[in-house]
């Protein structure tokens, strides 16, 4: 997991990730203490682009398992906004932590390639949601 979010925190259509692994992270000694020399396989991150291009990266995803229950031996991903939280609505998402960009995963024990080529290719299809918005935007007018 510490390998995926360190490719997605280096990633150009990645705006954070969220993991207890990272130093930076206000719950690593949390994580530290609990986990001990394990590491944590979940973590979250927001694409840039919003809800439109988040749930576009989370439906083009192959390797990762689109469900909502989150920790398994098979790689799993969820886009609470339009999930497990879709009820809500987006200032009640926003209290309760869930962004419209925030992409949940639980990383499982595929090899590590496998792992990045899918979240390669599902961030290059939510950049391509990200390019539209700002095509169909021009000096602050909306074009469509």
């Amino acid at each position: 997991a510490r390998q995926v979010a360190e490719y997605l925190r280096d990633h150009p259509a990645v705006e954070w990730v969220n993991y207890a692994g990272f130093p930076d992270n206000p719950l690593y000694s949390m994580a530290q203490r609990y986990l001990g020399s394990q590491r944590c396989s979940l973590l979250t991150f927001g694409v840039k682009g919003g809800f439109e291009a988040g749930k576009k990266c989370f439906n083009a995803f192959h390797l990762f398992k689109r469900m909502v229950n989150m920790g398994d031996a098979k790689s799993l991903a969820c886009h609470p906004a339009s999930t497990t939280h879709r009820q809500l609505t987006p200032e009640e998402q926003l209290k309760v932590g869930v962004t419209p960009e925030m992409i949940r995963l639980s990383v499982g024990i595929e090899h590590i390639d496998d792992i990045v080529e899918d979240l390669s290719q599902a961030l290059e299809q939510a950049k391509e949601t990200t390019a539209e918005a700002v095509a169909l935007t021009i000096g602050g007018v909306e074009c469509r």
